[in-house]
C-alpha cells in the first residue's frame, strides 16, 4: 500500500506533525509545495469542516491525487467562540502568534479559571479521485492559560493549558501531543478511512 497523499498546507509545523502521525503507514505525505502546487484557496466556509472540504476539493481538482486538508482553530467560550474559524486570520493574516496570544491573554484578564474553558478543533477532509469526500473531526479540551509557556508546538499552543497534564500544549513533547491533540485524533480517524479505501 505505497501511496502518495498531498496534504493541502503550507504550514511547516503542521506538516511535521502530520508526517509523524502517518509514519506507521506506507503512505508518502507531501505538501502542496513539494507537489509543485501554488494556489491561493479562499476559505469562506462557516465551519472547520466546510473549510477543510473546500481546500481538499480545490487541490484534488488540480492534481487528481488523494488530497487531505484540515482546518483547525481555537474556540474560547468566554470570547463567544473566538477566534474560531478565523484562528489563522485573527488580527490579520500576517500578525505573529506572539501578538495574537498576547491579545487573547489581555482580553481574558480577570476571567476566573472556571470560565476560561476552550478547545482546539480540527476537521480533516479527504478528497478522492473518484469524487468521494470523507471528513473526520477531533477535539482537545483545555483552558486559556494566564501566561504563555513552552517552546514546542506552534500557533496558540503556548496559551492553551491542559489541566490533566498541568502544562500548555507547547510544553508537551511532540509524541504526547500527537496522541492527545485535536489534529492527532482527527487524523487517526482519517487513517482508518484511508486504509479501507487503499486496500
Amino acid at each position: 500500500m505505497n501511496k502518495k497523499i498531498i496534504f493541502a498546507t503550507g504550514n511547516e509545523g503542521k506538516l511535521k506533525e502530520i508526517k509523524m502521525i502517518f509514519a506507521d503507514m506506507e503512505i508518502e505525505v507531501v505538501s502542496m509545495n513539494e507537489a509543485g502546487i501554488d494556489v491561493e484557496i479562499e476559505e469562506n466556509g462557516s465551519s472547520f469542516e466546510e473549510n477543510a472540504v473546500i481546500k481538499a476539493k480545490a487541490i484534488a481538482e488540480i492534481c487528481h491525487e488523494i488530497v487531505l486538508a484540515d482546518d483547525s482553530g481555537l474556540v474560547i467560550d468566554a470570547l463567544g467562540g473566538e477566534p474560531g474559524v478565523y484562528s489563522a486570520r485573527y488580527m490579520g493574516e500576517n500578525t505573529s502568534y506572539v501578538l495574537k496570544n498576547q491579545n487573547i491573554l489581555e482580553r481574558m484578564k480577570g476571567v476566573n479559571e472556571a470560565d476560561r474553558s476552550a478547545r482546539f478543533v480540527c476537521a480533516v477532509a479527504a478528497a478522492f479521485p473518484d469524487g468521494e469526500i470523507a471528513t473526520t473531526e477531533g477535539l482537545m479540551e483545555g483552558i486559556i492559560a494566564l501566561e504563555p509557556s513552552g517552546e514546542n508546538g506552534f500557533g496558540y499552543d503556548p496559551i492553551f493549558y491542559l489541566t490533566q497534564h498541568q502544562c500548555t500544549s507547547a510544553d508537551l513533547d511532540p509524541k504526547t501531543k500527537n496522541e492527545i491533540s485535536h489534529r492527532g485524533k482527527a487524523l487517526e480517524e482519517m487513517k482508518k478511512i484511508l486504509v479501507s479505501k487503499l486496500v
